[in-house]
């Protein structure tokens, strides 16, 4: 049984070098998002953040890679998704087409930028510790665990000031690693709750499909049916990421071979990390 694993935002613009289907995904990029994917740049006349960019990039070369990996007769037995990788995985399952799916993440990349213009947020990322001195240092600072990816790897999200002091409790806690990085939206904390009837909206314009391949969410780790599509896109903005609990999931389904369909290869080091802790 092979997986398919979606990733979510990249940190940087990836380009790989142009053929038909990258010009194909970025003529959908063009056409349905105002965004010029081979140059990295919204096309003129269009105003796009540079998150929301890195949102559509990521999500176009999830659907780049897919399609590749089709070409080549490779086709996925199981669909799984961390954070934003979520649209290109509807798609990649048939729940909907893979314009709609770009249409969809950057209108909602769209909205969060605009709600959220004019306040300094972060993402904090300490390693080392385990969950629970991370837990009381985003409890202690006004921050937000949003990424749970192994037992000690983690993403806090909320105010940029606040994202700092809670690093700085991580270190003095014995945090081998910590770093920052500015961001628009503090994505799968509760401050996402604002957006709740603004993405609802944009969601009920598009129409999903039963999957074609079974998707597994990463909230509760349970397989995604079209009725409960529009209620996870709403709510996954504002829950954290399980990863860890996710790939455990996976693992008890079975699979043969998983693949990392997307920009970087994230996943597959948190992959690793979580099966080095359970040998």
């Amino acid at each position: 049984m092979i997986l398919w694993l979606f990733p979510g935002q990249p940190l940087t613009l990836e380009q790989p070098a142009p053929d038909d289907g990258l010009r194909a995904v970025a003529e959908l990029c063009r056409t349905r998002c105002g965004y010029d994917l081979l140059n990295g740049r919204p096309l003129d006349g269009h105003s796009l953040s540079p998150h929301t960019c890195l949102q559509v990039h990521g999500v176009a070369l999830s659907l780049y890679r897919a399609g590749r990996l089709r070409a080549e007769g490779n086709r996925p037995d199981l669909i799984a998704e961390h954070s934003l990788g979520i649209y290109a995985a509807l798609a990649a399952g048939g729940s909907m087409s893979e314009g709609d799916a770009l249409e969809l993440a950057c209108r909602i990349g769209a909205a969060m930028a605009a709600t959220f213009k004019g306040r300094e947020y972060a993402l904090g990322c300490p390693i080392g510790l385990t969950a629970d001195p991370v837990q009381s240092a985003a409890r202690n600072n006004g921050v937000w665990v949003a990424n749970y990816n192994t037992s000690r790897h983690f993403l806090l999200a909320g105010e940029k000031i606040a994202i700092a002091a809670a690093l700085e409790e991580c270190r003095a806690a014995g945090a081998f690693s910590v770093s920052s990085f500015d961001c628009e939206a503090p994505l799968h904390t509760p401050l996402l709750a604002e957006l709740t009837d603004h993405v609802a909206a944009i969601v009920a314009d598009y129409r999903f499909g039963e999957p074609a391949v079974p998707l597994v969410e990463h909230i509760s780790q349970t397989f995604l049916t079209a009725a409960a599509i529009p209620a996870f896109l709403v709510d996954e903005l504002q829950q954290p990421v399980f990863w860890e609990r996710t790939w455990k999931r996976l693992g008890s389904l079975g699979f043969s071979r998983s693949v990392e369909v997307g920009s970087g290869r994230a996943l597959t080091k948190f992959n690793r990390w979580i099966d080095s802790e359970n040998c």
